[in-house]
C-alpha cells in the first residue's frame, strides 16, 4: 500500500479545511447554538421530559447527527468533484495509486473533518444543557461508523455529479428531510402508530436512535438493529464506489 500517497491526498485535504474555516467549523458551530436557542426555549419550555430526559438534553445527539450527516456528504463531495471539474483528477488516474489508496485519502480526510466537528459541537452543546453519555466507547464508535459511513456516500456523490447544483440535490432534498423526520427533535413513540410504522421505513431514524441510545440509554429501535442498518449502508457504499472505480463511472470519461 502506497503510504505516502494516502498522507499526501490527506493532508491535502484537511488543509482546505484551515482555507475555509468559517465555513467548515463556525457556521456549523453557529447553528447549532441556534437550534439549541429557538427548540430548546421555545418548544423545551412546552415539553419539559422525552422519556424522562430533559428536552434540550434529548436533541443533543439529533442535532449532532443532522451536522455529521451534511458535513460528511458535503466535505466527501466537494473533495472528490473538485478535482474532476479542475481535471486534476487525472494527475491521481495516471499516479502509482490505486483507487483503495484515493478512496482512503478523500474519505478519510472527509470523516476526520467530521469528527472534529462532532467534538466541537458537543461541546458546545454542553454549554447549553447537561450532557449524560452512558457509553462513551459505543458514543465514539458510531460517530467513525456515521462519518465514515456518509464520507463514502458523499465520495459516490460527488463522482456522480456533473455540476455544482447535483451536489446540493440529495443533501439538501433528501438527507436533510429525512433526518428532521427521523427523531432528531422528538421520539418515534410520540407519532400516532400508522406514522410510527412510516417511520420505520426512514433509515436516519436507526442512527439518531442508536446514538442517542449511547447517552442516555433510549432509543426508538434496538441497539442491535441501528447496528445492522448503518453496518449495511457502509457495505453498500463501498460496493457503489468500488463498482465505480472499475467500470470508470463518470471517472475515465
Amino acid at each position: 500500500m502506497n503510504l505516502n500517497a494516502i498522507k499526501a491526498i490527506y493532508f491535502f485535504e484537511l488543509a482546505r479545511t484551515r482555507r475555509t474555516l468559517m465555513q467548515s467549523i463556525a457556521s456549523p458551530v453557529l447553528s447549532t447554538s441556534l437550534y439549541f436557542i429557538v427548540f430548546g426555549s421555545a418548544i423545551g419550555s412546552r415539553i419539559q421530559e422525552v422519556n424522562g430526559v430533559s428536552y434540550g438534553s434529548f436533541i443533543v445527539p439529533g442535532l449532532v447527527m443532522l451536522s455529521l450527516l451534511t458535513e460528511s456528504i458535503s466535505n466527501a463531495s466537494f473533495g472528490i468533484y473538485f478535482p474532476k471539474f479542475t481535471g486534476t483528477i487525472y494527475e491521481i488516474l495516471s499516479a502509482p495509486v490505486s483507487s483503495m489508496e484515493a478512496v482512503i485519502g478523500f474519505v478519510g480526510a472527509a470523516a476526520t473533518k467530521s469528527l472534529i466537528l462532532g467534538t466541537i459541537m458537543l461541546a458546545t452543546a454542553s454549554l447549553f444543557v447537561e450532557i449524560k453519555i452512558a457509553h462513551p466507547v459505543l458514543m465514539v464508535f458510531f460517530l467513525i461508523l456515521t462519518c465514515v459511513s456518509f464520507s463514502l456516500f458523499g465520495f459516490i456523490i460527488g463522482i456522480w455529479a456533473d455540476n455544482f447544483e447535483k451536489l446540493q440535490v440529495i443533501p439538501m432534498l433528501v438527507i436533510t428531510p429525512l433526518v428532521f423526520l427521523g427523531g432528531s427533535f422528538y421520539s418515534a413513540n410520540m407519532l400516532p402508530p400508522f406514522w410510527q410504522t412510516v417511520t420505520l421505513f426512514n433509515p436516519i431514524l436507526y442512527l439518531v436512535s442508536g446514538f442517542r441510545w449511547s447517552f442516555y440509554e433510549i432509543g426508538d429501535v434496538s441497539l442491535e438493529i441501528s447496528l445492522a442498518m448503518i453496518s449495511l449502508f457502509l457495505v453498500s457504499c463501498l460496493g457503489v464506489v468500488a463498482w465505480m472505480f472499475k467500470t470508470g463511472y463518470h471517472i475515465k470519461k
